[in-house]
């Protein structure tokens, strides 16, 4: 990414859309479960560019539910296409992404977004700014093997995905119980503890 273009990135859950709506927020990358009606939140925000995407936060098929896929990846990164090659790159801007609870979806596209603008940035570096912007974040795992291929990081992002989860679980040991919970004990089983 050039340096000189820097955009505020934002990481939130959907209880936290309202407090930001007076941030300025330019683009805004919408995740939320399919049968969830339209979020009333974003008619306070001013003009913005909004993508809304829709599947559920699962890893493993679950009935009735609808995991992530390369597609859902794929969008991800045509938003991010069009964020970057946008006209006046001099303007401020602030991209917001949001899913649920903005800790696994949100997370997970946030460091797609982050990797696509930054290709040479290395994963952990990646992961490190990630943990600023939301110091929650256990991205998807699905959703980040994804970009992994898509972006042609042979693996860099999954590996770096990994040692997050095992410092994530030192940090914050509720995170073990709460992905078993979820039935995302692959998570579990991927972290490295260093």
């Amino acid at each position: 990414m050039d340096l000189a273009f820097q955009p505020e990135l934002t990481v939130c859950g959907i209880d936290e859309l309202p407090s930001q709506s007076d941030r300025n927020v330019t683009h805004v990358l919408s995740i939320i479960d399919p049968d969830r009606a339209d979020l009333e939140a974003f008619s306070a925000y001013g003009h913005h560019v909004r993508t809304t995407l829709r599947f559920h936060d699962i890893i493993t098929p679950i009935p009735g539910q609808i995991m992530p896929t390369h597609d859902h990846v794929k969008a991800v990164l045509k938003f991010g296409e069009d964020f970057l090659s946008r006209q006046d790159r001099t303007a401020r801007s602030h991209v917001l992404v949001h899913c649920h609870m903005g800790v696994s979806r949100s997370t997970a596209a946030m460091i797609t977004l982050m990797a696509q603008a930054n290709p040479d940035e290395p994963a952990e570096a990646l992961f490190a700014r990630l943990v600023k912007i939301r110091p929650q974040a256990w991205p998807n795992s699905q959703m980040v093997a994804f970009a992994d291929d898509q972006l042609g990081r042979n693996g860099d992002l999954s590996a770096a995905l990994s040692r997050h989860y095992g410092r994530q679980i030192e940090i914050q040991p509720q995170f073990r119980d709460w992905m078993t919970r979820l039935g995302r004990q692959a998570e579990l089983k991927m972290a490295i503890i260093e």
